[in-house]
């Protein structure tokens, strides 16, 4: 039998769009470091391209995710975790390279947090819609519907459970996503996409890409086709730049508070957090047969 030799295989890390791992059409890729500064990998430094590649793949999903059953969301939510679960120690092994201060308590909470905004799925709208008061004999009612496609733009504190924080929410109110992840450590998201990809989540549901938050970002803001931004992982320059390029295309502009980035704690889950990715139709119906 022949022994094996012992080579350290290095993991490729890519961008996962529409359900697929692609390389960018640049080719480019950047260094990732470990927290002594060690090269750790190469990730992929994602283009506009890449970009506008995610968004049609989120617009493309976005109406048959949305139609799916509220206890269907949650079932797919619920598998994501379960896959997360079979794959603990290698979430806990990248955050711990990434410098993570408690990466199995990181994972944990992540793995839990899918399946709190799981159980959500067909509640959040008994909270957040309304049943309003009129005068005269009909009714009023105003129901939350998903806004479509939202980009999600990570913060580099808490690489995996923020980008579960902020995509969860937006998903499970039947939304798609492009995610932009953790600029200084994105390894862990790539990781998570995998998971993703062979658990129930329909291919461009979510889409990840890796890269520099001053170039990626601007295309995102303005690109007519996102309706909502998270800016919650961007500086407060890029913030403005943000806010600016989203008057241009009537996108809406999100954020996490500053309680809620306190990421292990309950404020960062709320159905409250949900209604920042949520429009409200409003429906009227005559009282009696």
């Amino acid at each position: 039998m022949t022994e094996l030799s012992g080579l350290d295989v290095r993991k490729t890390y890519k961008l996962y769009i529409d359900g697929k791992f692609p390389r960018s059409e640049s080719g480019r890729s950047y260094p990732v470091l470990d927290s002594r500064g060690a090269l750790v990998a190469n990730a992929v430094l994602g283009s506009r391209k890449d970009l506008r590649d995610a968004v049609k793949a989120a617009r493309g999903a976005q109406p048959s995710w949305a139609a799916r059953s509220a206890y269907n969301r949650a079932q797919i939510l619920y598998r994501v975790a379960e896959i997360m679960q079979g794959r603990r120690p290698q979430f806990v092994d990248e955050l711990a390279v990434g410098g993570s201060d408690d990466p199995a308590g990181e994972v944990d909470a992540a793995i839990d947090r899918w399946v709190w905004y799981a159980g959500w799925s067909d509640k959040f709208a008994q909270v957040l819609g309304a049943a309003n008061p009129v005068d005269g004999a009909y009714f009023n009612f105003s129901v939350p519907e998903p806004s479509g496609v939202a980009g999600i733009v990570c913060p580099d504190d808490a690489p995996l459970l923020a980008l579960v924080s902020r995509t969860a929410p937006a998903i499970v109110a039947g939304n798609t996503t492009v995610v932009l992840a953790s600029e200084r450590w994105p390894l862990v998201a790539v990781t998570l996409a995998e998971a993703l990809a062979t658990s129930d989540v329909p291919g461009g549901v979510v889409n990840i890409l890796t890269g520099r938050r001053a170039e990626i970002v601007p295309w995102m803001a303005g690109h007519a086709d996102v309706d909502t931004i998270d800016v919650t992982g961007c500086e407060p320059d890029l913030r403005t730049v943000a806010e600016q390029q989203a008057a241009e295309s009537v996108t809406r502009v999100v954020a996490a508070r500053p309680a809620d980035r306190d990421w292990t704690s309950d404020h960062a889950q709320s159905p409250y957090i949900i209604a920042g990715f949520v429009e409200y139709k409003t429906v009227w119906h005559p009282q009696g047969t």
